[in-house]
């Protein structure tokens, strides 16, 4: 674990944000206020100057070590403040029970999480609702090209492949993986507040991946706020509003859904704040930090504005190995800069790249114009370092 790096001028944390990549948390919690400790995997250069306090886990195929964490919890000036946790949690919900041992867990327990991220109980409670899903099974049903298959937990869509052509139907996925029924459509994703019997929709945001041969469905991006129709706008908020309801969700949760013109499926839920909050945490949003905490309290908000423009943000992966130097300058509308010199293999991520436009293909393409500007000079820097 690397030392933590300290900002004097923000004086001592009020609160520990905790994720993967946990910059999106702390700049929310600066928004509302607060002065965040951030814990993860990377201590990007912008998680260090928003928070009061970073410390960076090792890294293991970009999971979270629960020892690691827990030692880097008992700092003495971490001990016992109030945590706001993001992705990370879900391949091992028993973190959050240790977690909560020692402090105020600001989000769902470990039995909601759990629930969620148990594909079969979570398919037997969707059925019970009578809301459309994919099939999820132990035993490959049928045809392999039907099917994908998935890590149970697994989260940003790098874990979910297509099912080798050679399985025979009837096949036992490996322990901690199942396979789930295709479905088309384009990915729809609802970002809400619950207060375990409520929920209030933030907004939808239509989602996209950024394939690779080995990860044809690793995350992309996002952007929003999506312009849904009467329909499917009340079909989403209705779903959302019951299934946040059927499991006590309480604060910002996400909803991931298929959508194929009057078609919708459900894929999962994400019980905690994702990556939407880089799209929907602005003006005229009140800081949706504060209206987390606020929901996990009990306290809804009767209705939210929403933004005037859509934003587009997005994942640039190393398409190589790249080394970033100390002072390459970054541009800014980029976030999560990586703290040079820094050495990232290929496929890792590098940052995020963020846009805005009238509509969402118009901030879907500024950002995917940005991104390319970025490589270009991400690979020129390269080529004077060889030099």
């Amino acid at each position: 674990m690397t030392p933590p790096a300290r900002s004097p001028d923000k004086g001592e944390p009020d609160v520990v944000v905790v994720a993967v990549s946990a910059r999106a948390l702390a700049a929310a919690a600066c928004r509302a206020g607060r002065r965040p400790a951030a814990i993860d995997l990377f201590a990007d250069d912008d998680t260090q100057q928003l928070a009061a306090a970073c410390l960076r886990l090792p890294s293991g195929g970009l999971r979270l070590d629960g020892d690691a964490l827990m030692e880097a919890l008992e700092r003495p000036e971490l001990r016992g403040l109030p945590l706001v946790y993001g992705a990370g949690f879900e391949d091992d919900p028993r973190r959050l029970e240790r977690i909560a041992g020692t402090r105020l867990v600001l989000g769902n327990g470990a039995v909601q999480v759990a629930l969620v991220k148990d594909p079969f109980a979570f398919a037997e409670a969707l059925d019970r609702l009578g809301i459309p899903h994919p099939e999820a099974a132990r035993a490959l049903p049928g045809s392999p090209e039907r099917y994908l298959l998935k890590r149970i937990g697994g989260s940003g869509g790098g874990h979910v492949a297509a099912v080798p052509p050679a399985t025979r139907p009837g096949a036992e996925a490996s322990r901690g993986w199942y396979f789930q029924r295709r479905v088309g459509g384009h990915a729809v994703s609802v970002l809400a507040l619950g207060d375990g019997q409520r929920a209030v929709v933030v907004g939808f945001s239509r989602q996209w991946p950024a394939p690779t041969p080995e990860q044809p469905f690793r995350y992309g991006g996002a952007a929003g706020p999506m312009r849904a129709t009467r329909r499917l706008g009340g079909l989403l908020s209705d779903m959302t509003t019951r299934l946040c309801a059927a499991f006590g969700l309480v604060g910002l949760v996400s909803a991931d859904f298929l959508v194929a013109g009057e078609t919708v499926h459900l894929l999962e839920i994400n019980p905690r704040p994702g990556a939407t909050l880089d799209v929907f945490d602005r003006a005229p949003l009140p800081p949706l930090f504060g209206l987390h905490v606020d929901a996990c309290a009990g306290r809804l908000p009767d209705s939210l504005p929403t933004p005037w423009r859509c934003r587009a943000a997005l994942v640039h992966y190393a398409a190589q190995p790249v080394t970033v130097g100390r002072c390459f300058p970054w541009p800014a509308w980029v976030a999560d800069r990586p703290a040079g010199p820094a050495r990232l293999d290929a496929g890792a991520p590098v940052c995020t790249v963020q846009a805005e436009g009238a509509s969402v293909g118009s901030a879907r393409r500024q950002a995917e114009q940005r991104q390319r500007q970025l490589a270009a000079q991400l690979e020129s820097q390269a080529m004077e370092i060889q030099a």
